[in-house]
């Protein structure tokens, strides 16, 4: 098993069920995990595919039931919080069913609506605009999150202007900073269990949110270290980075018993 880390990111480069059963509690797990067969095989119009004009299978294996049922129970034995998935709404059942065996409450499911996804190319029926987002609570006693009466829909394009393109399935940037301003808080960890090209770790680096990131694939795994590590040398203009402070010379000074050293983030 790889591990990398990079800022406050910690990076696994393997299975996600035998990382998960060896970290420990986070704050809340927002992932991204395979999708049903029938929206992998070669119908399937990715991003990839309309650019060269071609059908293109997902080029990873579709979720099976076990493995749904073992992230969920994973996810809410690690998770304070909220577990939050990706899904097609054909799926949105299994996953609360899931998630609810596992000990989750189950919330609702949530939408975000892809303004320029990919029309019906065939005209034989609606295209798919929106993927759905099955949410659950983990935490003690009642459910927490930052935007008051919001309603549970997200509108972002599919192809931002800092899309990185090299994972067929990647999330936008804007879409994950929004989930993260209204489920999380600054210094929280994200866990996401399928990193994929690591949009998440990137929104949580411009956000001064903690995160712990697994992905199978090597070479996806390759370009979310890449991205997340640009994400931290670019910084935000929300987001002070880290930055060296001298230790204080005056012995009734307060200490710094920080692990990171003589490293501590600034608010």
């Amino acid at each position: 098993m790889r591990i990398e880390r990079i800022g406050d990111a910690v990076l696994y480069n393997g299975d996600c069920l035998e990382v998960m059963a060896t970290i420990g509690e986070v704050d809340h797990v927002i992932g991204d995990p395979p999708y049903e067969k029938e929206a992998h095989k070669t119908g399937r119009r990715t991003q990839a595919s309309v650019k060269h004009g071609v059908n293109a299978d997902l080029d990873f294996a579709a979720i099976s039931e076990t493995l749904r049922d073992d992230v969920s129970a994973a996810a809410h034995r690690l998770s304070r919080g909220w577990v939050l998935w990706f899904c097609q709404a054909e799926a949105v059942g299994d996953w609360r069913d899931s998630l609810e065996a596992a000990g989750s409450k189950y919330k609702r499911a949530m939408i975000w609506v892809k303004p320029d996804s990919t029309p019906q190319l065939n005209g034989q029926m609606p295209a798919p605009g929106y993927e759905s987002m099955p949410l659950a609570w983990s935490g003690e006693g009642h459910s927490r999150w930052n935007a008051g009466g919001k309603r549970g829909v997200y509108t972002h394009l599919t192809n931002q202007r800092d899309r990185d393109g090299r994972h067929p399935t990647e999330k936008p940037i804007p879409l994950m900073r929004e989930l993260l301003q209204d489920f999380t808080n600054p210094g929280q960890t994200i866990l996401d269990p399928f990193m994929g090209s690591g949009t998440t770790g990137v929104a949580c680096a411009k956000m001064g949110r903690k995160f712990i990131g697994i992905e199978m694939d090597p070479r996806y795994f390759d370009v979310a270290c890449e991205r997340i590590a640009k994400a931290y040398a670019q910084g935000d203009m929300f987001v002070e980075a880290p930055r060296r402070r001298e230790k204080p010379a005056d012995m009734f000074a307060a200490n710094d018993n920080s692990p990171a050293g003589d490293m501590e983030r600034v608010a």
